[in-house]
């Protein structure tokens, strides 16, 4: 007997817009490059065949999976007024493993191009999650 699938559910309420989401990741990319060079310096971040420049990804990749799972978000997500929820709509923390996978596939896989028509890419599916506005996250805490 074939072991039965398990789907995330379509979320009921509205997600984010891909604009804003991609605010978002430009505001995190910036801060990451930031913290970049501040550890390794402008000129080592700039010289034609440093890895410093490759940095920023992992660098990304761990600063937006702890804020997920921590406070809901990255830094950039949540000064564009966005968050992250489960699909169920039922609040609480994103399970961390699951937060990781999440952000991985938003570095490895163009997000814009791999979503449903509710709006959640390939990494919300993974990880049961919605992107959503603060707006949103209010009607869900009612």
């Amino acid at each position: 007997m074939p072991s039965p699938t398990y789907r995330t559910p379509a979320p009921t309420f509205e997600t984010a817009s891909w604009g804003r989401r991609i605010l978002a990741l430009l505001v995190d990319w910036l801060i990451c490059t930031l913290a970049v060079v501040a550890v390794v310096g402008l000129e080592e971040y700039t010289t034609t065949g440093s890895v410093a420049s490759v940095l920023v990804l992992p660098v990304y990749v761990v600063e937006s999976a702890l804020l997920t799972w921590l406070a809901g978000g990255s830094v950039g997500k949540l000064l564009t007024g966005l968050c992250v929820v489960p699909a169920d709509g039922r609040l609480r923390r994103l399970n961390p493993v699951k937060a990781f996978g999440r952000q991985v596939l938003v570095a490895l896989v163009v997000p814009p191009l791999v979503f449903r028509s509710d709006g959640r890419g390939l990494h919300d599916l993974f990880a049961g999650t919605s992107t959503v506005t603060f707006a949103t996250l209010r009607t869900l805490v009612k």
